[in-house]
């Protein structure tokens, strides 16, 4: 049994990843922005515990951490919050990840919601100030950090996940690929530890795939990590 963190378990695949998990019997604790987003019909019982915060806002995401470190150590936390527009994209698909990660107890697992969008990212820094970073950019940011963070503890691994173009309230109903499927590599991997490599990388539907090379670059994690350093004044540690 693992004790688990989603983030943006309100709908869609952060709601379908939840009770994927609660529902194989591990102890979930779901993150939604309100408490009047969570719509489960069976109301808190599944859970072992929600904690409440909009990601857009700096310091409602520091209380998100605050609140998710009350549980102690996590054995994995899913960063599947995630946001289509500007200016809010980069504050909840980038720096909410990264502050909850740099205030928050290392899990045994991380796992990132990152998209095939993030090929078309800017390795351009300047947006992630100024609000004006677009989602194809702060994908590709998270999976910088995603990858970066598989390289750095050895007890955590650290995965980017690529859940398809999915009929979410993201995706739109016209999305192609399957529902069903969308949570399936987040579960998997929150829970199975023989994952090979252990120390993470970048997938889809499971199956291992190159990420647009400038994720990998070590030289552009490093000045990604270090302008989150200074634009939140959180310290990764």
């Amino acid at each position: 049994m693992a004790l688990v963190l989603v983030t943006g378990a309100s709908s869609g695949l952060g709601r379908n990843t939840a009770r994927a998990l609660a529902d194989a019997g591990h102890d979930v604790v779901v993150h939604v922005r309100a408490p009047a987003r969570l719509r489960d019909p069976d109301g808190t019982a599944r859970w072992k515990g929600v904690v409440t915060g909009d990601l857009a806002d700096p310091e409602e995401m520091r209380g998100v951490a605050r609140q998710a470190g009350e549980f102690g150590r996590f054995d994995a936390v899913i960063h599947n919050a995630g946001v289509l527009r500007p200016p809010e994209a980069v504050t909840v698909n980038t720096i909410a990840p990264y502050v909850l990660k740099a205030l928050m107890e290392k899990p045994g697992t991380l796992v990132y919601l990152s998209s095939s969008m993030h090929r078309t990212g800017t390795t351009d820094l300047r947006g992630l100030t100024g609000g004006t970073a677009s989602h194809d950019d702060s994908k590709l940011w998270v999976t910088a950090l995603a990858l970066a963070f598989a390289s750095r503890w050895e007890a955590t691994a650290s995965h980017a996940v690529d859940p398809g173009w999915v009929p979410t309230r993201m995706g739109g109903a016209g999305a192609p690929d399957d529902l069903a499927a969308g949570h399936r590599t987040q579960v998997w991997l929150a829970t199975h530890h023989d994952v090979s490599p252990h120390t993470g990388g970048y997938r889809y539907h499971q199956q291992p795939q190159p990420p647009r090379p400038a994720a990998a670059d070590e030289g552009f994690q490093v000045r990604l990590i270090a302008a989150l350093e200074r634009h939140t004044g959180v310290p990764l540690g």
